[in-house]
């Protein structure tokens, strides 16, 4: 007998007794599944909500809109003032630190504040003094509560009611859009009206505030500018008078002047200096010779004076030579020519004495003019030095001078002009419809259906989603593979397509399985499937397994008979045997009489091997009916002599499939499974509970049923890739032997010989 211990690929009893949590996540995928599946669902609760929306515009009293748009960027003379403002003289803090959103919001609070909204309902009230009763029309409740709390109803106590029904809005930049619903068409009117005026002059008495706030500033400013303006003006005068100066570069220019004159004054005299010391010291050498040795150009011949005298010497010297060979010594003439001579001498000597003198006096002179011309350049020299800070000095002054001088200016320019546009009383504001057609016509909105329609769309598009995403939830069942296989984390052996044609299977349906692609495709999805299941008993041959399922309807019967052909298809002997005695139905699926069967070999000990019939759907595919239903079938399950059976056809076929009850409240499968390589389990996608899994995991766990793996039937999401590629390639190799055939057919005898060929 087998027992579950002796086939280490079963599974493990442990990975069977929880459902993964996974289950209470929903991805991308599985939301797509959802909707589809609870597509009427969505589309009810759409339709259903749109038509009550739809309903509730056409039943409703209408409500109607006055509106208008104000231009609230227009540009005025106070505008282009301010905007011209230095902001590097703005001590105020008047800088643009505030965004536009922001200044936008700000504008929209104040327009809905009571500063704007009470004094309009108290004009309202003074053009109509009815104008309470017909509030109290509208909003009884309200209206009643407040004549019960205050004896008078003031604006401020309506401000509530009339701002609710106000909004303020901005689309485009620079434009205010103004919305006031009511259902009295007079009162939208009147108040429209009165909201349009309010804003406007709100418009010029801010601008008016800006101007004033402008003013006042500008005066600040000019203060200290004139304290400015003239404590620089003072400090340049006193800059020209201690320093004796007007125009720094001017005086400048004269020292450079100066100085050039004096350096080249210098330069000249130092020439004439060293020349006269020259020539006083060629002087002094001449001085020494000889009269008659002295050379003719000598700087004695300079001197006329000297030079009569030395003329006079020599003739007096030439006289006397020439009467001293004439005359004697003592003659007069001789004395007087001697006496002549004698006179000349002292003269002579005189002026080389006064030549001397003079060159001297020259030499003292020019060396004084050489000390006072470098003196002068000294203090030349002294004041360019001074005067390079005091032109510092002035170049800020003026540059401070010029800054206040320009501030001062365009602040008294502007001062004029704030004065000017102080005096304007032009709205900054401007209506961009100042008909106010809007407003004056207001339009009823309540009753578009068509906005309704798209609105209840809407909700019930989202309504509906939700509620699709809930039921679906609710229902607790799995409707794809995937979330078989990632809840129960076992084995997914095969996923089973779809076909509705086979949940009433018969004999015909069965045959005709292989004629179409879509047929084969399907049976070839089986054939994976038995492949798998080899695959499992790589050590332990698969020889004998139970298809189970956890309730009625997950097409274990189908699967059971789709599984033996498909095996029988591959060479396999093959056994299917009908153990569900409760309610017997395989005969009916494979076209045999359920005369004797299972029930009769038991109790009636009756040779299995004449029990047994040959299918008619495939040569190796054998079949053993239920046979009559037994009063007490777990008894005969678990007799001695059913286990002898199973052990005799597991030794006589290669595989012996067993159809059983469901496992869910039956205990056929599990006694059937545990003399078996172990039980498949077949789950009805789309009919299958998450509960009763959970249930037959956790009575396969307890009872130590081994367990082979899990098939996934009746898959409308997950189609195996191998099913498609199928399809494809059969769809090809058809189109391919129809050409063949067509052209065999020409050949007679040929072709009968190649078709014999092919069905060998």
């Amino acid at each position: 007998m087998l027992q579950s211990d002796k086939y280490p690929h079963l599974l493990s009893n442990a990975k069977t007794a929880q459902l993964n949590d996974s289950d209470d996540e929903l991805n991308l995928g599985q939301i797509a599944a959802v909707l589809r599946r609870r597509l009427l669902l969505i589309v009810g609760i759409t339709g259903l909500l749109a038509t009550a929306a739809v309903l509730k515009a056409k039943t409703d009293p209408p409500v109607f809109q006055g509106r208008f748009d104000i231009l609230t960027k227009r540009v005025t003379g106070e505008s282009r003032v301010i905007a011209n403002v230095p902001q590097a003289l703005n001590a105020q803090g008047n800088t643009n630190s505030t965004s536009q959103q922001q200044e936008l919001q700000t504008t929209i609070a104040v327009l809905q504040s009571p500063r704007i909204i009470e004094p309009i309902i108290e004009q309202l009230k003074a053009q109509d003094p009815n104008l309470i009763d017909r509030l109290q029309a509208q909003y009884p409740d309200f209206i009643e509560g407040l004549q019960a709390r205050y004896p008078e109803i003031t604006p401020n106590l309506l401000y509530g009611l009339f701002v609710s029904n106000l909004t303020i809005t901005s689309e485009q930049p620079n434009i205010i859009n103004v919305q006031f619903t009511n259902p009295d068409r007079e009162l939208v009117r009147n108040f429209s009206n009165l909201l349009a005026d309010a804003y406007l002059n709100y418009s010029l008495e801010d601008r008016q505030s800006d101007v004033v706030q402008a003013i006042n500033f500008v005066n600040q400013q000019r203060k200290p500018l004139d304290e400015r303006v003239q404590y620089w003006q003072n400090q340049l005068r006193n800059l020209r008078l201690n320093n004796s100066l007007i125009e720094p570069e001017q005086k400048a220019q004269q020292l450079s002047s100066q100085l050039a004159a004096l350096s080249q004054q210098q330069i000249n005299n130092r020439v004439d200096l060293e020349q006269s010391i020259a020539r006083y010291q060629d002087l002094q050498a001449e001085l020494a010779q000889q009269p008659g040795e002295r050379a003719g150009n000598s700087l004695l011949s300079e001197n006329p004076r000297y030079q009569r005298i030395l003329d006079q010497v020599q003739a007096a010297e030439i006289e006397i030579t020439n009467q001293s060979a004439i005359l004697t010594e003592d003659n007069p003439i001789m004395v007087t020519l001697r006496e002549r001579k004698a006179y000349l001498l002292p003269l002579l000597a005189g002026e080389e004495l006064r030549v001397q003198r003079d060159f001297q006096s020259r030499i003292r002179a020019l060396s004084a003019r050489d000390i006072s011309l470098a003196e002068q350049i000294r203090n030349v020299n002294s004041e360019i030095r001074g005067l390079a800070t005091i032109s510092r000095d002035y170049a800020n002054i003026q540059r401070e001078l010029l800054i206040a001088n320009d501030a001062l200016t365009q602040f008294t320019a502007k001062q004029q002009a704030l004065q000017i546009e102080k005096a304007q009383k032009q709205q900054p504001w401007l209506l961009l419809d100042p008909r106010l057609a809007g407003v004056n016509s207001p339009a009823a909105i309540s009753d578009s259906a068509t906005r309704n329609l798209a609105l209840g769309g809407a909700l019930g598009l989202l309504l509906g989603l939700g509620a699709a995403l809930v039921v679906d939830k609710l229902s607790n069942i799995f409707y794809t593979a995937k979330e078989l296989k990632d809840t129960t984390k076992l084995p997914l052996l095969g996923i089973v397509p779809l076909r509705k044609e086979l949940e009433t299977s018969t004999q015909g349906n069965l045959a005709r399985g292989a004629q179409q692609p879509s047929s084969a495709s399907f049976f070839e999805v089986f054939r994976s499937l038995y492949t798998n299941i080899l695959l499992l008993g790589s050590d332990t041959p698969i020889r004998s397994l139970v298809i189970s399922s956890p309730g009625q309807g997950d097409g274990k019967s189908t699967v059971a008979i789709q599984l033996a052909q498909a095996a029988a298809a591959m060479g396999q002997r093959v056994l299917l045997v009908d153990a569900n005695l409760r309610c017997p139905s395989l005969h009916n699926r494979v076209g045999l009489m359920n005369i004797q069967g299972l029930t009769d070999v038991i109790s009636q000990d009756l040779d299995w091997h004449n029990v047994i019939e040959r299918s008619p759907l495939e040569e190796n595919l054998f079949v053993m009916t239920a046979g009559p239903i037994p009063p007490d079938s777990v008894r005969l399950l678990a007799s001695q002599k059913m286990q002898d059976l199973m052990d005799n056809l597991q030794a006589d076929f290669d595989l012996v499939i067993y159809d059983t009850p469901p496992l869910l409240g039956f205990a056929d499968a599990h006694l059937m499974a545990a003399n078996t390589n172990g039980i498949v389990l077949v789950a009805g996608l789309g009919k299958l509970k998450r509960t009763a899994l959970q249930q037959v995991l956790e009575e396969i766990q307890i009872s130590g049923t081994p367990m082979l793996g899990m098939i996934a039937n009746k898959s409308k999401d997950s189609v195996p890739v191998s099913h498609n590629y199928y399809q494809q390639y059969y769809q090809q190799n058809m189109g391919a032997e129809r050409v063949i055939e067509e052209s065999e057919n020409n050949n007679g005898s040929l072709s009968s010989a190649v078709r014999r060929n092919r069905r060998r």
